[in-house]
């Protein structure tokens, strides 16, 4: 549980810095701050996504609260509106906690309030409850505010909204929009008021932070009253489906009991663990078909390849959960297409987009780990083997954007105008960290797929393809080697690029080349391995994770703000991601010994010392994004977080060496 008292609840700017997120399991999700102070778009009581997991639409921005009391009146909630803050609810507000989802503990005229909210998983619907603590009745009014807008963008004051409400007993509904679907109140008021009306200029500063829309219109469809006292709940259900015959309270215990079950998952007695445990399932979605996906980061990501096949293991294996990452990797074998995974599916269920060189190969080493976990061959070889061997094949071939294997067995990539690489920023036709050619990392991940596939054929008995990727193997591992090590620096080229003149190299210092020491293949020695941590440790690393870029180079940027272009500008070029603190731990610990042969000298340092690096996550979880890990954190002191308030692959990646190679609990084989 995690506790805030007067010094957070008692200050506006703290509490505004700490944002809360609920999650429904099929992408939509409910958001905002501690004082309940919405302060971006993404904020909202319901998000819901009306194709899971995509298509998401603010349906509910809030409630205003407010509480009639012995002939006085008390507000609860609190807007930003130009210049002002209105109502003052926010100094009411005593205590928020976590338990384990938000509750807000409020004190007017003497009486104690408190307010609760969460999903109910597996449905776009948000539960919000109110009850009095100890003595005392007052009446509860409640006006929802709706917005019914997809999630990127805001709403201004219309004429063509639909005011109509339908009302039954312990229900209404409105649907303002043809097109979008109606929206359920069960609830259990004394009355309803059929009042209508605009709430003008909310201002969400996190937006105008980051240079975009700012200002919105809310719609007061109608009014809600309850009386509080005794053993009475006020009890709203906002839901894209009717729950008039729902009942709050079970909800809310099955709700308690399904994350208590996720907690014990957790391999290890560690709360740590068990935290990280916890928000590792809010990032886990529904797909058609029945199965499953990876929420890339909340707010605004719906679901990347790329960002999928590294999260995966770290979200999905430690605790058990391998049913899930066997529907996972279903998932995305079903839309693999001439030799590549999708980089994204579009919010609106397009086509998906396939303009990445990587999502494809770390495929392969998510299989890898999860043969790791379990030694389900039988699994891999029925539903995943044909589409390994396809995607090599195609990479043979020569497939999008002329991501290709060449006679010296390195992948080339894209051209100047494109960005296949996870550092894809661009803006307009600008790539912001251009890195076409033969990108480190991506030989890496080449590299290990084609091993990986190797013995996987020579264990199915197909041992004419066993030969073919032995060969490409040898070619590949000796070019990379002689061609990608820096001398000077001691450390690897970032980026080959190949012509009739002969290579020239990109020598910029980046943490692509610690992948290239930590997957389950590798073709670094152990001495230059080591070389590359030293540098990478005294050149890249944080508190919070490996920076993109060398401080030491001219094209460093160290903080990360602005508007869209200086953010894009940035954001691979100094700032930190915590994610790759995976890989560089990996490989910390492995040069220290193989942990699969007990504890040899210097391991068990190692390992004291990855646990010394992941410390500053433990208070982190109490900043920004409540109980999970940020996207992005500043390239420079004091590294403040920028991004998604959640990250699937910062989660994933912070709780998988936290289990491996700080616990030591490691896979079966």
């Amino acid at each position: 549980m995690m506790t805030f008292g007067s010094d957070v609840c008692g200050s506006l700017e703290a509490g505004l810095s700490k944002e809360w997120l609920e999650t429904n399991g099929i992408g939509g999700f409910a958001s905002s701050t501690v004082p309940g102070v919405n302060t971006r778009r993404y904020h909202g009581l319901l998000i819901a996504a009306l194709h899971p997991p995509v298509d998401r639409y603010v349906l509910l921005s809030k409630l205003e609260e407010t509480v009639f009391l012995n002939g006085a009146r008390y507000d609860l909630a609190s807007n930003l509106y130009p210049g002002a803050v209105h109502p003052n609810g926010h100094t009411h507000l005593r205590k928020f906690r976590l338990d384990p989802f938000p509750v807000f503990t409020y004190e007017v005229g003497g009486v104690e309030i408190e307010k609760r909210v969460f999903m109910v998983h597996g449905q776009n619907t948000t539960v919000v409850e109110y009850r009095i603590v100890g003595p005392g009745e007052c009446t509860l009014e409640l006006r929802p505010l709706i917005a019914f807008r997809d999630y990127h963008s805001t709403t201004r004051a219309n004429d063509v909204l639909n005011r109509d409400i339908l009302e039954t007993e312990g229900e209404v509904s409105i649907q303002p929009y043809s097109g979008l679907p109606r929206l359920f109140f069960s609830h259990n008021a004394k009355w309803v008021g059929r009042e209508g009306e605009w709430y003008f200029n909310f201002q969400y500063p996190r937006e105008k932070e980051r240079g975009l829309d700012s200002p919105e219109d809310l719609f007061q469809p109608f009014v809600m009253q309850f009386q509080l006292g005794g053993r009475a709940v006020a009890s709203v259900l906002a839901s894209t489906q009717s729950q008039i015959a729902a009942d709050a309270a079970s909800l809310r215990a099955n709700e308690i009991a399904r994350r208590a079950a996720l907690r014990l998952e957790a391999p290890v007695d560690d709360p740590f663990v068990k935290d990280l445990t916890a928000a590792a399932d809010q990032f886990i979605a529904a797909r058609a078909g029945n199965l499953r996906t990876v929420i890339a980061g909340y707010h605004w990501f719906a679901d990347w390849g790329r960002d999928t096949m590294i999260a995966l293991p770290g979200l999905t294996l430690p605790a058990g959960r391998y049913d899930v990452a066997r529907n996972i990797l279903l998932a995305f074998s079903h839309v693999a297409d001439m030799g590549m995974l999708p980089n994204r599916f579009p919010d609106l269920g397009e086509t998906p987009e396939y303009n990445t060189a990587d999502a494809s190969l770390w495929f392969f080493e998510a299989i890898r780990k999860y043969v790791e976990y379990t030694s389900d061959f039988t699994f891999v070889q029925e539903n995943l083997f044909d589409t390994m061997k396809s995607i090599l094949d195609w990479h043979l071939l020569g497939t999008r954007y002329g991501i290709r294997c060449g006679p010296d067995g390195l992948i080339s990539a894209g051209d100047p105008e494109t960005q296949l690489t996870w550092m894809d920023a661009k803006i307009g036709d600008f790539v912001a960290t251009p890195r076409n050619g033969k990108p480190v990392e991506i030989q890496a991940l080449w590299y290990n797929a084609v091993r990986f596939t190797q013995d996987l054929a020579e264990r199915f008995g197909d041992y004419e393809e066993e030969k073919l990727l032995a060969d490409i193997a040898k070619r590949t591992k000796e070019s990379f080697n002689a061609r990608f090590w820096n001398d000077e620096k001691g450390c690897l080229y970032d980026v080959l690029r190949s012509d009739q003149s002969g290579d020239t190299h990109d020598d910029s210092v980046r943490p692509n080349q610690v992948i290239a020491l930590s997957l389950g293949y590798t073709m670094v020695p152990p001495d230059r391995a080591r070389a590359i941590l030293a540098i990478v440790e005294r050149e890249l690393l944080t508190d919070f994770g490996l920076r993109t870029l060398s401080p030491h180079d001219p094209q460093y940027r160290g903080h990360y703000d602005g508007g869209p272009v200086e953010r894009d500008s940035s954001y691979h070029q100094g700032t930190v991601w915590p994610w790759l603190l995976g890989p560089f731990i990996t490989a910390y610990v492995r040069s220290h010994g193989d942990p699969l042969e007990g504890d040899p000298e210097g391991l068990l340092d190692a390992r004291e010392q990855a646990g010394r690096w992941l410390e500053a996550f433990r208070p982190h979880l109490e900043t920004a994004g409540l109980a999970s890990i940020s996207e992005i954190f500043d390239g420079d002191a004091p590294h403040q977080p920028r991004g998604c308030i959640a990250q699937a692959w910062s989660v994933g990646e912070i709780l998988r060496v936290l289990v491996e190679d700080v616990h030591g609990i490691w896979p079966l084989v």
